[in-house]
This record gives C-alpha cells, sequence and structure tokens, in this order.
C-alpha cells in the first residue's frame, strides 16, 4: 500500500470514529444523562477538535468558569457582564412567584445567611413555629424548596437561543434556582463545541443541554402548548428582529422574554428606513433616542405577538452603554390585543425647538354600560408649524405609549439585589440603575435634556435641581431617567417648559442682536411668559438616589468598551485583531514631515517588488529590502498583512507604483 494510501485510509479512520463520538455523546444528552466518555479525565474526540490550551484563556464571571478561544471563533463581551448579572437577579424573582404560586420556594446563595442574621424570634415565637412531640406533618403540608444546581421538576424551562460560549447558560444553571432544563442553543458548531466542554468544566450536564440549530427553527418546533419555554433569551449580535415572531409564539403563557439590541444606530435614528423594516416603526434622531429605543423594540414585541392573539406585558426596561434590555411577559387574550392599538403612538417633533407630542392610534371608549368600544383615535395634535419657533414637524413611530417598567417588580429585583450585594459583581450598578428606573415617571413618554432645552435659544445651562424646582412650583412632576443622565422627564406641556426657559434667560440674558429672525431661539425669546417661574431649590428637587450617592449611570467600564467584533470560523488572535486596528487609525492623515523623515519612515516598510524578486533599484529603493522575519505564532498566510503593518498615525505601506 502506498504512503498517500495509507494517508487516506488514517484520515478517514479517524473522521469515521470522531462522528460516532459525538453522536454517542448527542444521544446521551437526549437521553438526559451524562455522557460517561465525555465527563471522564479523557474527553476523547472533543479535546482534538479543541485548539491547544496555549490557545485558550479562561474567564471568570459570577459562579461560571469559562474556556474561551483566544482567536475571535466565539463571541464573548466582558462589558455587558452587567447585562448578564440583571438577567440573572430577573429571572430568579419570576422564578420566586412562579413557582411560589406552585407552593415551592426557592433558595438563593446568600440569602439564606442573611435571613438567619436577621431572624430575631423570641422562645414563645420559637414554639409556635416548632412541632410538638407526637406531632408529624403532612407529606402535602410539607413546604417544597428548589435550591441551586438541583433539578426541579416543575421548575422553569428556559431557552438560550444564541449560546456562543455557554456562559449566560451556565450562569443559569449555577446561579438561578427553580430551574428543569436549560437549553443553550446555537448555530456554529464551533460554539457547541466550546459550549459542551464548559458544561463539563462546571458540572451543570445534568441542567444544561448544548444544542446546535438555527434558533428560528427550535422556537418554531415548540409552538404546542406543552412545549413552550418558560423563559426564553435572545442576545443577538445587533438586531434580534429575525427571531421575534418565532419567540411570541415559542414562549409559555405568562412566560419570561428576556431580549438584547445592540443596534443602537438603527434604533437611534441615524437610518431611519431601516429601523421601520426592521421594527415596524421609524426612528428620530433626538436627545431621547435612548427611550425612543425602548419604546420601538416594545412595539414590535407586541406587534409580533399581537398577529396570534398575544400581548405584551413590560417588567423592566433597560438602555446601558450601547444597548438596550427589555424584560416581557407574553400573555394570550383577544379583548387586550384589541386594545394595543390604543398603546401605540405616533411621535410628531418639531425639528428646530425639539417639542415633541404623542398621538395614540388607538381609542377605548368605555360606556355607562360597561361595555368597552374600540375606535381611531382622532388627531394630528399639532399644527403644520410649531406654534413656538414656527419650524416644520418630522413624524416618528409608531412606539409603545404605555408604562415600559412594573414597579412591583422592579422593587423586588431591586431589594433582593440590596439585601444580597455580594450575589453580583456589578451589584452597586444594579441598585443606582434600578433606584432611578423607580423614581421615573410611568405615564409620561420620552423627555427633554438640560442641554437641549439651553442650546436651542442659546443660553447658559440651568442647573438640574434649579430646572426642576421650577417645574415643581408649578405645580408639574418631574423625575430623571435612567437613559440619559441629563434628562428632564415630565408632564410639562412644551409651552410651560419655554416659559421656564424664557424667565431663565431673563436672568442670563442673550444677546439678541446676533440671532437669526428666522431662528428658532429668536422665536421663542420673542414672545413674553406666561408663567413666570420661581428657581428656589426644593428640598424634594433632588432625587433620593442622587442624594444617597448611587452608581446610577456607569462611565467607560474599560478601554474600547464598545461592541466586539462579530465572530468568524477560523479568525485571528483578538488582541492581534484590537493591535491591526489601533495600527490603522488615522491612516489617510498627512504628516508635516520634511525629506529626511519621510526617507526614514518608508525605509519601516519592505519593498512588494523586492519580495516578487522584481525590484531593479536595490539601495536606491526608497523601501526596505530587509526579509521579514515570520514570527513563530502567527499562520504563513499571515505573514504579508502582519508586514505590511504601518505605525500608528503613518500612511498604509506601499510598493513601487
Amino acid at each position: 500500500m502506498s504512503h498517500a494510501r495509507i494517508v487516506l485510509w488514517l484520515s478517514l479512520t479517524l473522521r469515521s470514529a470522531r462522528s460516532l463520538s459525538r453522536a454517542q455523546f448527542m444521544e446521551g444528552q437526549r437521553q438526559g444523562r451524562p455522557n460517561p466518555g465525555a465527563m471522564g479525565n479523557d474527553a476523547g474526540s472533543q479535546v482534538e477538535e479543541r485548539p491547544p490550551a496555549a490557545q485558550e484563556t479562561i474567564v471568570t464571571e459570577g459562579a461560571a468558569k469559562i474556556v474561551f478561544p483566544c482567536a475571535n471563533e466565539v463571541f464573548y463581551n466582558p462589558v455587558q457582564e452587567f447585562n448578564r448579572d440583571l438577567t440573572c437577579a430577573v429571572i430568579t424573582e419570576f422564578a420566586r412567584i412562579q413557582l411560589g404560586a406552585k407552593g415551592i420556594q426557592i433558595k438563593v446563595p446568600g440569602e439564606e445567611d442573611i435571613r438567619k442574621v436577621a431572624a430575631d424570634l423570641s422562645e414563645q415565637e420559637k414554639e409556635k413555629f416548632e412541632p410538638k412531640e407526637g406531632e408529624n406533618l403532612v407529606p402535602g403540608d410539607q413546604p417544597r424548596t428548589a435550591a441551586v444546581g438541583e433539578i426541579c421538576e416543575e421548575g422553569l424551562l428556559v431557552l438560550e437561543g444564541l449560546a456562543a460560549s455557554g456562559l449566560r447558560s451556565i450562569r443559569f444553571a449555577r446561579e438561578v434556582p427553580g430551574l428543569q432544563s436549560v437549553i443553550a442553543n446555537d448555530a456554529s458548531a464551533r460554539a457547541v463545541d466550546l459550549m459542551r466542554h464548559n458544561v463539563q468544566l462546571n458540572d451543570v450536564a445534568h441542567l444544561v443541554q448544548p444544542s446546535q440549530a438555527d434558533a428560528r427553527m427550535l422556537m418554531y418546533q415548540h409552538q404546542k402548548v406543552s412545549e413552550r419555554f418558560d423563559v426564553i433569551d435572545l442576545d443577538p449580535y445587533g438586531s434580534p428582529a429575525p427571531f421575534l415572531d418565532a419567540a411570541v409564539q415559542a414562549v409559555s403563557e405568562g412566560g419570561l422574554l428576556c431580549v438584547t439590541c445592540t443596534d443602537m444606530a438603527v434604533l437611534g435614528g441615524n437610518s431611519g428606513e431601516t429601523c421601520y423594516s426592521k421594527y415596524g416603526a421609524m426612528a428620530l434622531k433626538s436627545r431621547a433616542c435612548h427611550e425612543m429605543a425602548l419604546r420601538i423594540v416594545l412595539h414590535s414585541l407586541d406587534l409580533h405577538a399581537n398577529c396570534y392573539q398575544r400581548f405584551v406585558v413590560p417588567l423592566l426596561s433597560i438602555s446601558a452603554d450601547f444597548y438596550v434590555r427589555v424584560f416581557v411577559r407574553v400573555f394570550t387574550g383577544q379583548a387586550h390585543v384589541k386594545a394595543s392599538a390604543s398603546k401605540q403612538a405616533l411621535v410628531f417633533q418639531c425639528v428646530g425647538c425639539g417639542a415633541f407630542h404623542l398621538q395614540r392610534l388607538g381609542k377605548v371608549v368605555t360606556a355607562s354600560s360597561g361595555r368597552v368600544k374600540f375606535s381611531a383615535a382622532c388627531g394630528p395634535p399639532v399644527t403644520p408649524e410649531c406654534e413656538h419657533c414656527g419650524q416644520r414637524h418630522q413624524l416618528g413611530g409608531p412606539i409603545w405609549a404605555e408604562p415600559i417598567h412594573d414597579l412591583d417588580f422592579v422593587r423586588r429585583v431591586l431589594q433582593a439585589v440590596s439585601t444580597n450585594p455580594c450575589r453580583f459583581n456589578t451589584s452597586e450598578r444594579i441598585q443606582g440603575v434600578l433606584s432611578v428606573v423607580t423614581e421615573e415617571l410611568l405615564d409620561v413618554p420620552l423627555y427633554y435634556t438640560l442641554d437641549q432645552l439651553s442650546s436651542t435659544i442659546h443660553c447658559n445651562t440651568p442647573s438640574l435641581l434649579h430646572l426642576r424646582s421650577a417645574l415643581l412650583h408649578a405645580g408639574f412632576r418631574v423625575s430623571l431617567s435612567h437613559a440619559c443622565r441629563n434628562a428632564v422627564k415630565t408632564d410639562a406641556p412644551a409651552e410651560a417648559l419655554w416659559d421656564i426657559m424664557r424667565c431663565w434667560e431673563k436672568e442670563c440674558p442673550v444677546k439678541r442682536e446676533r440671532l437669526s429672525e428666522t431662528s428658532p431661539a429668536f422665536r421663542i425669546l420673542s414672545a413674553e411668559p406666561r408663567l413666570q417661574a420661581n428657581f428656589t431649590v426644593r428640598e424634594d428637587a433632588n432625587p433620593s438616589s442622587r442624594q444617597r450617592g448611587l452608581k446610577r449611570f456607569q462611565v467607560n467600564p474599560e478601554a474600547n468598551w464598545g461592541p466586539r467584533p462579530r465572530a468568524r470560523p477560523g479568525a485571528k488572535n483578538t488582541g492581534e485583531a484590537e493591535e491591526r486596528r489601533r495600527l490603522r487609525q488615522n491612516k489617510r492623515k498627512e504628516l508635516a514631515e520634511d525629506l529626511a523623515q519621510q526617507a526614514a519612515r518608508l525605509k519601516m516598510f519592505p519593498c512588494k517588488r523586492f519580495r516578487e524578486g522584481t525590484c531593479d533599484r536595490g539601495d536606491q529603493c526608497c523601501y526596505s529590502h530587509d526579509q521579514p522575519t515570520p514570527r513563530a505564532s502567527a499562520a504563513p498566510t499571515d505573514g504579508p498583512e502582519t508586514s505590511n503593518q504601518s505605525p500608528p498615525g503613518l500612511g498604509p505601506p506601499l510598493g513601487h507604483v
């Protein structure tokens, strides 16, 4: 037998053995028992497929320990630890509510010790709870409990549709009690292989089931009422729009749907037509774009659910860092679906002063007999030109116009995190954000900002306390928003808000001669205020979260903290890719340099024609003829790319033209 045939025979044999081992592992997962070969010291074919240990890094987050490849083959962003911590806290309280209705109590790590310290029962109180001698408890009366890491037969069935490395699913299994099963799904074979290794590493194979499938098809296959998921978590790279239709059908009655959107450029108004194609709403560029993004996502979720006689009830909606995150419950009911039109609204926003008005799409009227009638709303609420500055209006939406939070549920999560702060690394930020959420005006969509109001009329910016005090003195309500540091969320109409700013301008006058007669500032300041503002600072003008100094608005946690590059098969090392991007910054900027500096700079780059053997200039060549030394860790195909890198601020490496 020739050498080539021997090599071919060995490769086919190894491939068959690898396929057989993978089939045995998947069969063991489907039968609900761990794979003996995978759980042993020798992982068999899975170890062969994984890269060497030198190309891996171990990440510890929460109670999970995850192995990641250094190459960007599986997506991971450490900045979203706040997202994952908050999700664990929300699902824990949701499990407490769902299982509490079934008579099951959950045990959260850390809460038992706190309750033991807080409990101070007298002897008489202890006798009330201690059973007497000879008294037997009925088995049905014994309280049932669900602990972390244990299978609860009546617990929650959780699906993470886009699991990547499985970090979030593993954290659910190790930190959230009351779970029946967690399905960690991903379409990438490399991600699923890594997921299986991480599941074994954390000893959660009895709870977490890796799955390789298209997330949409997997959810469509669980549309039956008996097969639906109690919790569905969708955290895609970019927009979750392709998965929403399947998600609202696969979640159980009253189940929890968690959705993350990182396409903030689309939701923030940079591409209104793209936002409409994905979410069915036109986004506007405004200072309240972050809250509008939340309301657009909620509108899209409710619109998809209405197609199947279902509707959504928001529990918590968060705008943080570079993404938005919503937690909603999905219910079924034809009468509530008919009222969905009255929950949506169009937004009329002035392009000059930024004043906005909402127009509901539907109207609900309750007759004296108790009969509810649904009809179309009447409008529009504005004139063709803005009454304040004379500019035109832009039309955006529809957006969700109802409350985006359930305060009772938010307070439950806040109390659980506050009493057990050691549970999460980002507990301080969770407490701060949820505290601001509890202070928000729920019935007031969108907001203004301090810099927006002052820059419109070109005056000095008032302090937050002065403006809030003026609104409170005038009899209006006002609050902050978790989505923006200097937000002013108030039920005051736009004319009252501009009257307050006119009064503020009188204390800090603007040079009217410098204003154009057609500018919004000139037209607003030309009118006399009907409302005389009082800027005396009130005690209730300073919100409680601000007085306590909570970490309400997070600063950039680290360098390059934004969205990471999309994971791709066979990708390069993450650090190498970031270094390459850094070197390419400002490459098109021309530097002021003399001829000697230019010659020294060009000698840093190799000559392309010399490498090809066609350069005939020799020492007269302005580029270097030194052979680049290949790095041992780089692949052969990476040689030309790495050798042509330019230092920061310098032009791109070019050969002779």
